[in-house]
Parts: structure tokens; C-alpha cells; sequence
């Protein structure tokens, strides 16, 4: 039910759940009402659809590393996002794909970022790139086969492991958004304590036409650089 509402940013009534997920009405409606007094799900008073609340946000934050995380990185974020005038958004992975935890939008009139909770590729993105680049085997191929069973195709291992050495090398990865015109994706990677990568923290470059942007895009790598360099010492990492 939690998913199927997913595809419903406006709402689903009752009846429609019911449709969609094959079940009869009375069957739904007493999980719905549940659901509703534990502060999962919300009735509109005008049209008596229910969307999902902010509860299962607040439960997966405090359920898995990201409080943690989010914590040690939004002060950061929101230094670069001033000095670089850039928004920088922080990806995670998730199952087969990378999920935006957190963002921070520059404080300018003219920006581009993602929304907190949106599902990126992790395997042709620049972040989850950079994910799968600095992961151990182990975890990269889990990520990888999960990716591949969600997505229904299969990954070129030759192509990504040529990805893994050359973003490896240079310690970060750069190249123009393959979605959007006009963005360069910047992403570098998050550490743990246990020197394992945690996250991608990524600024989509906008580049202005008259060349108005604050800073240029070497001087924005070197901000995002010292920035994420911050948060892993915040969450304890220790360079071997």
C-alpha cells in the first residue's frame, strides 16, 4: 500500500488502492484506518484521499545510519552551498539504486537540485559512480546485481570496472549530466570510520550563459573536496 501511494502524489482514495492492488474494499479499508491512527498515512478533509506522511522518513533516519550521517554533513553542505553557490545534494545507496537523503540549495535566484527522497541510477550516475567505485568487490557486484534485477538489464562489468579505476585514480568524479543541459555533476565520496565510502556528496555545476556563476567549476571541485573531506573526519574516518 506504502508503494502504490508512491505513484499517487495527489492521494488515493479507498477504493482505488483496492483496484490497483487487487483487494476489496472492506479488506483495505480496516488496514487504512490503522494505518492512519499510528500516523502513517493522512486523510484529506476535502477529498478523503490518503498520501503517506513524514513518519517514515522520521523512522528511517533513526532506523539506519543516515541521522548520523545527515547531521555530520548538512553544516558542511551548507557552506559549500554559500561559498560555492551551488546547490550539493548527498546520495546513499539503496537496494539498486542511490537515494538523495539530503540537499542544500544555493542561496542564489538561479539553481539546480534534487529533491530529498528522489531515486537516482547508481550505475550511470555520477554519484552512485563514485559509490561503486570506491565500494569493496563485495559490496560493488551486491549493489550491481541489485541494480540489474530492478532495472531488468544487464551491466557491462568490463565498462564499469574501467569507470571504477579511472574515478578511483582521480579520487572523484566530474563530466557533464547525461539528463540535464547546461550541468556538470561534481561528486566525491564520503567515508565511514571504518574507512568504508557511506555516500556521494554531488553539486550539479549550473553553468550560467553571461558566466555569472560565483565560482568557477575547478575552484567549486576543491570546495566540494575540503567539504566532504570534513564530513568523513565528522563521522570518524581515519586515511590509512
Amino acid at each position: 500500500m506504502i508503494e502504490l501511494l508512491v505513484q499517487w502524489p495527489q492521494g488515493a482514495l479507498v477504493s482505488e488502492m483496492a483496484a490497483d492492488l487487487g483487494r476489496t474494499v472492506g479488506e483495505l479499508f480496516r488496514i487504512v484506518v490503522v494505518m492512519e491512527q499510528l500516523g502513517y498515512l493522512q486523510k484529506s478533509q476535502t477529498t478523503d484521499r490518503y498520501t503517506v506522511t513524514y513518519k517514515l522518513l522520521d523512522l528511517a533516519y533513526r532506523a539506519t545510519p543516515s541521522q548520523d550521517l545527515v547531521r555530520a554533513a548538512l553544516p558542511e553542505m551548507q557552506v559549500l552551498a554559500m561559498e560555492a553557490g551551488q546547490s550539493c545534494h548527498l546520495v546513499v545507496p539503496n537496494g539498486g539504486r542511490g537515494i538523495v537523503i539530503a540537499r542544500e540549495e544555493q542561496p542564489g535566484t538561479r539553481g539546480f537540485a534534487l529533491k530529498v527522497g528522489a531515486h537516482i541510477d547508481i550505475v550511470a550516475s555520477c554519484s552512485g559512480q563514485v559509490i561503486l567505485a570506491f565500494s569493496n568487490d563485495q559490496r560493488r557486484e551486491q549493489i550491481v546485481r541489485a541494480a540489474e534485477s530492478e532495472r531488468g538489464i544487464e551491466v557491462d562489468r568490463a565498462w564499469l570496472a574501467e569507470r571504477k579505476e579511472a574515478i578511483r585514480a582521480a579520487g572523484f568524479d566530474l563530466r557533464k549530466s547525461p539528463i540535464t543541459y547546461g550541468v556538470t555533476d561534481i561528486s566525491f565520496p564520503v567515508f565511514g570510520f571504518d574507512r568504508e565510502i557511506i555516500a556521494a556528496l554531488t553539486i550539479p555545476f549550473l553553468e550560467l550563459i553571461d558566466g555569472s556563476q560565483k565560482v568557477h567549476i575547478e575552484a567549486a571541485c576543491d570546495l566540494l573536496r575540503s567539504a566532504t573531506m570534513r564530513v568523513s573526519d565528522r563521522l570518524g574516518y581515519q586515511p590509512g
